[in-house]
């Protein structure tokens, strides 16, 4: 558990350094609100990553493969992510914003990268009893990596010292997941006999057709990269659980990118909201994750789901109330804790249901494709949200009204789900 506290450090870590710090340090450089929502499709490698996760899954390293499939590969990502950083850094966004896009796209592409192997490692190395503390343990670790360091302390450095030397600074907390990974062993992958009876099956028919070489790379396709598809797309209502992911974090999502530039434009300056934002707010979501866990053990998970799914949609208003008072903290304060605690209370739900999706033999390949789905509405639909604050004319109450909206879009599917699997729906509590 202390190894995926740490790992859930090193995931969170890049995430405010391309979302919400950076939607605050763009619009410091008098970037538009539509260029700043814009920058979300820089982090389309977070929506298709599950496109190289069966590398991740199958592929051997040559120079770090000692240390392991899962390792290695961490351990690769994170020395990309933080020259990525590091450049990331040196980029004038007033006067390079093409630069500081593709540095930008460059640290999405290792932390996305990063996901896929964290993810798997924690689905490998936990009980499926364990996936929901496991999950709670992960979360908690990114949270104090994303909103407490890289998000309060990136806002604390920026505040001091400018945004360079911020991201300069925590380009180097990277360093917490090397270590972890280093400090950790590899764990051991529960392939079931069937699933390995299977692919030995489908590798001596490829080889009753091919060449032997040939056929050991055919083998080895089909293995790492239709397998993983093919079993998922077997299961009854696949099609259900891939329309719910994609659209039911999207209100979120599209609070998420502008609140930033929304707190800036009210008149809050750096300290407040990395004081109220990241602090309080980090205090919240802490809360939110510890409930979220015990909700999730207690009445089940997709019952969790859809409870926490309606306190996200309402605490979406509380945005528009503070758009409606004008720059009071005490009303940040309540807007900023009420949405970090559901938004805690949905994410501990939510990673926990994917991993429960996953089969162990393609671990890596099916949470990425999962994910991968919650990320594109949430990065892609997310994009135009800077647009419709221009569109609106810059009326931040209906903005908000809007997403609330829209983060109701995903429960009808939800209570489907429940519906068509009340035996999922129970069974989820173990």
């Amino acid at each position: 558990m202390l190894t995926l506290l740490a790992l859930g450090f090193a995931s969170g870590l890049p995430a405010p350094m391309v979302f919400s710090n950076l939607s605050i340090w763009l619009r410091d450089n008098e970037v538009s609100r539509t260029d700043i929502g814009l920058f979300a499709l820089a982090a389309t490698p977070y929506a298709i990553n599950f496109l190289w996760a069966p590398l991740i899954d199958r592929l051997r390293l040559p120079l770090l493969g000692g240390l392991g499939q899962r390792r290695s590969w961490a351990l690769l990502t994170q020395i990309l992510l933080m020259a990525a950083i590091l450049w990331m850094s040196l980029s004038d966004p007033s006067q390079q914003l093409m630069a500081m896009a593709l540095a930008t796209l460059l640290v999405t592409t290792a932390s996305a990268t990063q996901d896929i192997v964290i993810d798997a490692y924690r689905i490998d190395v936990l009980e499926p009893h364990e996936y929901g503390s496991g999950a709670a343990v992960a979360i908690w670790g990114w949270h104090i990596g994303g909103t407490l360091v890289g998000g309060a302390g990136g806002l604390y450095l920026a505040h001091h010292f400018g945004w360079s030397v911020a991201y300069q600074v925590l380009a180097f907390g990277v360093l917490v997941g090397m270590i972890a990974i280093l400090a950790s062993p590899e764990p051991v992958r529960r392939i079931s006999a069937e699933v390995d009876e299977r692919e030995a099956q489908a590798r001596a028919n490829l080889a009753a057709r091919f060449a032997a070489r040939p056929a050991a790379v055919l083998a080895w396709l089909h293995n790492a990269v239709v397998a993983p598809f093919a079993e998922f797309m077997r299961r009854d209502g696949w099609w259900l659980i891939l329309a719910f992911v994609f659209i039911f974090k999207l209100g979120d999502a599209m609070l998420g990118r502008m609140s930033g530039v929304f707190y800036r434009e009210l008149g809050f300056g750096l300290d407040d909201i990395a004081e109220v934002s990241k602090l309080y707010g980090f205090a919240a979501n802490m809360f939110g994750v510890f409930l979220g866990g015990v909700l999730a053990a207690r009445i089940g998970i997709l019952r969790a789901l859809f409870l926490a799914g309606l306190l996200t949609a309402a605490t979406n208003l509380t945005y528009s109330a503070l758009a409606m008072v004008g720059q009071e903290k005490w009303m940040l304060t309540i807007a900023v804790v009420s949405d970090n605690f559901t938004t805690g209370l949905v994410t501990v739900a939510f990673v926990a249901y994917l991993s429960s999706l996953c089969n162990v033999a393609y671990t890596a390949t099916h949470y990425a494709l999962l994910a991968s789905l919650g990320n594109l509405a949430r990065i892609w639909l997310s994009a135009s949200s800077g647009y419709m604050v221009d569109k609106l004319d810059g009326d931040w109450a209906v903005f908000f009204a809007l997403t609330a909206v829209i983060a109701l879009l995903g429960l009808p599917l939800l209570w489907l789900l429940m519906k068509r699997f009340p035996r999922h729906t129970e069974d989820a509590r173990s």
